[in-house]
């Protein structure tokens, strides 16, 4: 068996990067254990990644293609200047008197950081407003009248955000082995979450019937008070029965997989394979067979299931999902789902699975981290479905001329 290496554009030495190819090392004989990807030509817009590959008496193994997807891609550039206004906003109003003297940025921010915030304070004059400079009056910044109007919605949108956020927390926990997860891990993806920074005061003293704070080997952990069946169901199960998908599965003679992956099936998933993918009728029959196949639901607890089992495999994939469906914007960083294997029992072999159901997860390493998306939560570049808080952003944002696209009204959590 010849080495095959990982091959990415930028970030060689990214953690992320260095992490994946570790684990593929490890992992390379799992990778088809239910079904592997087609071979495709090698171009500018898809990576190389090394999956099984066998002795063939001197010929070179086939390299299998991971396709990129653009438009997810180009999500982490947009919200690079949306999320510096953002943060700017935070930091002004944070402040005693309501603004922020310029020699005191580079104490907020850093000396690199200083130069991109000065930069946006400079193009965006109806959000930022300079002030002082002479008189004997230090340089400062400060919100305009305007962008102070639209700011105090935020309070409001706090408020719609937090029977949200309850839900959201207590179903973490329900997925969770033993429905308790550190409060340190919680307060790493509290942004993803819409969780306010000192949600620990605010917002869990307020529902002791949900939650309790409790020690457990020397470390601060939020635990679940009850359990609730009705939030036991799964972003997947609610979407199905929106589609009216019957609770079994279909006859083969009836329903057949279609060329782009989708199945109508009770334990199916939504795929969305990027456009220079080509299944064959190899690939598209164990697509079939995998979506036909019943597995466990996330919230029933994991110790229970061998994890060889090709069910229990199918039902990572089933957390995986849920666990993006959770956050504002159904994406969290590679590092921030590696932060939960334990309390979630996810598998060594974590980003091998996420390569694997493509069709589902999408990998980007843009920002020189690797950030995972759930794909049917985007189109385009555009997520669909929006919670107040983010409604609000966008709002906020659009005062720097930013078109504000709302795809739908609806809102699903």
């Amino acid at each position: 068996m010849k080495p095959v290496f990982f091959l990415a554009p930028k970030c060689r030495n990214h953690p992320y990067l260095s992490n994946l190819h570790r684990s593929l090392n490890s992992r390379l004989l799992h990778i088809n254990d239910d079904y592997a990807f087609p071979s495709a030509s090698p171009t500018s817009s898809a990576m190389w990644v090394p999956i099984k590959q066998i002795s063939s008496g001197g010929r070179r193994a086939k390299k299998k293609i991971y396709h990129r997807v653009y438009e997810l891609d180009r999500v982490m550039d947009l919200q690079k200047k949306p999320s510096l206004i953002l943060h700017l906003r935070s930091i002004i109003q944070s402040q005693k008197n309501q603004y922020l003297r310029l020699r005191d940025l580079e104490k907020q921010v850093g000396f690199v950081q200083k130069w991109n915030f000065m930069a946006v304070i400079e193009k965006y004059p109806l959000i930022f407003h300079v002030g002082g400079g002479n008189s004997g009056i230090p340089p400062f910044v400060s919100l305009t009248d305007k962008a102070m109007k639209v700011a105090s919605e935020e309070a409001q949108a706090r408020e719609s955000m937090e029977p949200i956020l309850v839900k959201n927390l207590r179903k973490l926990l329900m997925i969770s082995i033993d429905c308790r997860v550190p409060l340190e891990k919680i307060e790493f993806i509290e942004n993803e979450l819409g969780l306010p920074q000192d949600f620990k005061n605010s917002l869990i003293p307020k529902y002791p019937e949900f939650f309790s704070v409790k020690d457990f080997n020397g470390k601060a952990y939020l635990h679940l008070e009850n359990w609730d069946s009705s939030l036991a169901v799964t972003a997947r199960e609610e979407r199905l029965a929106v589609e009216g998908v019957p609770i079994s599965n279909p006859s083969k003679k009836m329903v057949r997989i279609s060329k782009d992956g989708n199945f109508f099936g009770p334990f199916a998933f939504k795929m969305r394979f990027p456009a220079g993918f080509r299944p064959n009728a190899s690939f598209l029959e164990q697509l079939e067979r995998w979506h036909r196949m019943e597995f466990p639901s996330p919230y029933l607890n994991a110790r229970r299931f061998e994890a060889a089992d090709p069910k229990a495999r199918k039902r990572v994939v089933a957390v995986l999902h849920e666990l993006l469906s959770l956050t504002m914007e159904k994406r969290l960083t590679s590092m921030q789902l590696d932060a939960f294997h334990s309390e979630f029992l996810l598998p060594s072999n974590l980003l091998l699975c996420l390569v694997k159901h493509h069709g589902i997860f999408y990998i980007t390493n843009k920002g020189c981290r690797g950030t995972v998306f759930l794909k049917e939560a985007y189109n385009g570049s555009n997520l669909i479905y929006k919670c107040p808080l983010l409604m609000f952003n966008d709002k906020f944002v659009a005062l720097s001329g930013r078109k504000e696209i709302v795809l739908s009204n609806q809102m699903q959590f």
